[in-house]
Protein backbone atom coordinates (compact mmCIF):
# COMPACT_ATOMS: atom_id res chain seq x y z
CA UNK A 1 0.00 0.00 0.00
CA UNK A 2 2.89 2.33 0.78
CA UNK A 3 4.22 1.96 -2.79
CA UNK A 4 0.90 2.80 -4.47
CA UNK A 5 0.23 6.27 -5.90
CA UNK A 6 -1.87 8.52 -3.63
CA UNK A 7 -4.64 9.00 -6.21
CA UNK A 8 -5.74 5.52 -7.30
CA UNK A 9 -8.61 3.55 -5.93
CA UNK A 10 -8.03 0.24 -4.20
CA UNK A 11 -10.62 -2.52 -4.19
CA UNK A 12 -10.66 -5.33 -1.61
CA UNK A 13 -12.51 -8.57 -2.28
CA UNK A 14 -12.80 -11.53 0.09
CA UNK A 15 -13.61 -14.97 -1.33
CA UNK A 16 -12.68 -18.48 -0.16
CA UNK A 17 -10.41 -17.21 2.64
CA UNK A 18 -8.39 -15.10 0.16
CA UNK A 19 -8.29 -11.32 0.09
CA UNK A 20 -7.76 -9.81 -3.34
CA UNK A 21 -6.27 -6.32 -3.38
CA UNK A 22 -6.59 -4.64 -6.76
CA UNK A 23 -5.54 -1.23 -8.02
CA UNK A 24 -4.82 -0.19 -11.59
CA UNK A 25 -2.87 -3.00 -13.26
CA UNK A 26 -1.73 -4.50 -9.95
CA UNK A 27 -3.47 -7.41 -8.29
CA UNK A 28 -2.44 -9.23 -5.10
CA UNK A 29 -3.97 -12.33 -3.54
CA UNK A 30 -3.43 -12.71 0.20
CA UNK A 31 -4.19 -15.65 2.48
CA UNK A 32 -6.41 -14.77 5.46
CA UNK A 33 -7.24 -16.30 8.84
CA UNK A 34 -10.60 -16.38 10.59
CA UNK A 35 -11.24 -13.38 12.83
CA UNK A 36 -12.03 -15.76 15.71
CA UNK A 37 -8.42 -16.98 15.62
CA UNK A 38 -7.00 -13.49 16.13
CA UNK A 39 -5.27 -13.38 19.54
CA UNK A 40 -6.95 -11.11 22.06
CA UNK A 41 -5.35 -9.25 24.92
CA UNK A 42 -7.24 -9.47 28.15
CA UNK A 43 -6.98 -6.16 29.95
CA UNK A 44 -5.89 -6.21 33.55
CA UNK A 45 -8.66 -5.79 36.10
CA UNK A 46 -6.48 -3.93 38.60
CA UNK A 47 -3.72 -1.40 37.98
CA UNK A 48 -1.30 -1.05 40.87
CA UNK A 49 0.04 2.31 39.68
CA UNK A 50 -1.42 5.10 37.58
CA UNK A 51 0.40 8.23 36.52
CA UNK A 52 0.25 10.97 33.93
CA UNK A 53 3.22 12.56 32.17
CA UNK A 54 3.45 15.02 29.29
CA UNK A 55 4.19 13.25 26.00
CA UNK A 56 7.43 15.18 25.58
CA UNK A 57 8.66 14.09 29.04
CA UNK A 58 7.99 10.41 28.40
CA UNK A 59 9.53 10.66 24.92
CA UNK A 60 12.60 12.34 26.45
CA UNK A 61 12.97 9.51 29.00
CA UNK A 62 12.81 6.88 26.26
CA UNK A 63 15.11 8.79 23.88
CA UNK A 64 17.78 9.16 26.54
CA UNK A 65 18.11 5.44 27.27
CA UNK A 66 16.72 3.40 24.35
CA UNK A 67 20.13 2.92 22.66
CA UNK A 68 21.27 0.77 25.59
CA UNK A 69 18.46 -1.79 25.32
CA UNK A 70 19.69 -5.26 24.39
CA UNK A 71 18.56 -6.84 21.12
CA UNK A 72 17.63 -10.53 21.26
CA UNK A 73 19.78 -11.18 24.32
CA UNK A 74 19.35 -14.59 25.94
CA UNK A 75 18.89 -12.61 29.16
CA UNK A 76 15.35 -11.66 28.08
CA UNK A 77 14.94 -9.12 30.91
CA UNK A 78 17.55 -6.91 29.16
CA UNK A 79 15.48 -6.78 25.93
CA UNK A 80 13.48 -3.86 27.21
CA UNK A 81 13.48 -0.74 29.31
CA UNK A 82 13.11 -0.64 33.08
CA UNK A 83 10.54 1.97 34.12
CA UNK A 84 10.71 2.83 37.80
CA UNK A 85 8.11 4.92 39.58
CA UNK A 86 9.35 5.93 43.03
CA UNK A 87 8.14 8.81 45.16
CA UNK A 88 8.08 11.84 42.86
CA UNK A 89 10.58 10.31 40.44
CA UNK A 90 10.03 8.47 37.18
CA UNK A 91 13.19 6.68 36.05
CA UNK A 92 14.08 4.93 32.80
CA UNK A 93 17.01 2.50 32.71
CA UNK A 94 18.33 0.30 29.90
CA UNK A 95 21.39 -1.91 29.61
CA UNK A 96 22.77 -4.51 27.24
CA UNK A 97 25.37 -5.73 29.74
CA UNK A 98 28.15 -3.51 28.32
CA UNK A 99 26.67 -0.05 28.75
CA UNK A 100 23.94 1.38 30.93
CA UNK A 101 21.77 4.45 30.36
CA UNK A 102 19.82 6.15 33.14
CA UNK A 103 17.40 9.09 32.97
CA UNK A 104 15.22 10.50 35.74
CA UNK A 105 12.48 13.14 35.83
CA UNK A 106 10.66 14.54 38.82
CA UNK A 107 6.88 14.84 38.84
CA UNK A 108 4.40 16.66 41.01
CA UNK A 109 2.64 13.39 41.83
CA UNK A 110 3.81 10.94 44.48
CA UNK A 111 3.87 7.17 43.98
CA UNK A 112 4.76 4.02 45.84
CA UNK A 113 7.75 2.26 44.30
CA UNK A 114 6.94 0.19 41.22
CA UNK A 115 9.34 -1.38 38.68
CA UNK A 116 8.33 -2.82 35.31
CA UNK A 117 10.25 -3.88 32.21
CA UNK A 118 8.60 -2.64 29.00
CA UNK A 119 9.54 -4.66 25.88
CA UNK A 120 11.89 -3.19 23.28
CA UNK A 121 9.30 -3.24 20.47
CA UNK A 122 6.82 -1.32 22.62
CA UNK A 123 9.41 1.36 23.40
CA UNK A 124 10.35 1.73 19.72
CA UNK A 125 6.68 2.08 18.75
CA UNK A 126 6.09 4.63 21.50
CA UNK A 127 9.06 6.69 20.33
CA UNK A 128 7.40 6.83 16.92
CA UNK A 129 3.94 7.70 18.28
CA UNK A 130 4.76 10.19 21.05
CA UNK A 131 4.95 13.86 20.13
CA UNK A 132 6.88 16.76 21.63
CA UNK A 133 3.77 18.18 23.25
CA UNK A 134 2.46 18.90 26.73
CA UNK A 135 -0.54 16.65 26.09
CA UNK A 136 -0.68 14.04 28.84
CA UNK A 137 -0.03 10.32 28.58
CA UNK A 138 -1.97 8.23 31.09
CA UNK A 139 0.17 5.27 32.19
CA UNK A 140 -1.56 2.39 33.96
CA UNK A 141 0.68 -0.36 35.35
CA UNK A 142 -0.57 -3.83 36.27
CA UNK A 143 1.28 -6.96 37.36
CA UNK A 144 1.82 -8.22 33.80
CA UNK A 145 0.91 -5.34 31.47
CA UNK A 146 1.11 -1.62 30.90
CA UNK A 147 -1.49 0.56 29.23
CA UNK A 148 -0.62 3.96 27.75
CA UNK A 149 -3.41 6.27 26.65
CA UNK A 150 -2.80 9.50 24.77
CA UNK A 151 -4.39 11.47 21.92
CA UNK A 152 -6.68 8.89 20.27
CA UNK A 153 -4.31 6.00 21.00
CA UNK A 154 -4.58 3.25 23.60
CA UNK A 155 -1.52 0.99 23.58
CA UNK A 156 -1.52 -2.13 25.76
CA UNK A 157 1.63 -4.19 26.12
CA UNK A 158 2.65 -7.24 28.08
CA UNK A 159 5.57 -6.67 30.40
CA UNK A 160 8.85 -8.59 30.35
CA UNK A 161 8.99 -10.92 33.32
CA UNK A 162 12.21 -11.24 35.26
CA UNK A 163 14.45 -9.25 37.54
CA UNK A 164 16.29 -6.33 35.98
CA UNK A 165 19.89 -5.96 37.29
CA UNK A 166 20.36 -3.60 40.23
CA UNK A 167 21.44 -0.49 38.33
CA UNK A 168 22.15 1.41 41.57
CA UNK A 169 25.17 -0.86 42.22
CA UNK A 170 26.64 0.06 38.83
CA UNK A 171 26.33 3.84 39.17
CA UNK A 172 29.29 5.32 41.07
CA UNK A 173 28.42 7.06 44.33
CA UNK A 174 31.31 9.52 44.37
CA UNK A 175 33.97 10.64 41.92
CA UNK A 176 37.60 11.20 42.88
CA UNK A 177 38.25 13.33 39.78
CA UNK A 178 35.81 15.43 37.78
CA UNK A 179 35.92 18.34 35.36
CA UNK A 180 33.58 20.40 33.22
CA UNK A 181 34.04 20.52 29.46
CA UNK A 182 32.01 22.34 26.84
CA UNK A 183 29.84 20.15 24.61
CA UNK A 184 31.41 21.49 21.40
CA UNK A 185 34.93 20.87 22.71
CA UNK A 186 34.02 17.30 23.59
CA UNK A 187 32.51 16.74 20.14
Amino acid sequence: MRALPESGEVSLTLANKRMTVQTGKSRFSLQTLAAEEFPTVTQAEHYSAQLSLPQKTLKHLFNMVHFSMAQQDIRYYLNGLLLVVDGKNVIAVATDGHRLAFCQVETEQEFTRQEVIIPRKTIIELQRLLEDSDELVQIDIAANQVKLTFADIELISKLVEGKFPDYTRVLPKGYKNNFTLGRDQLL
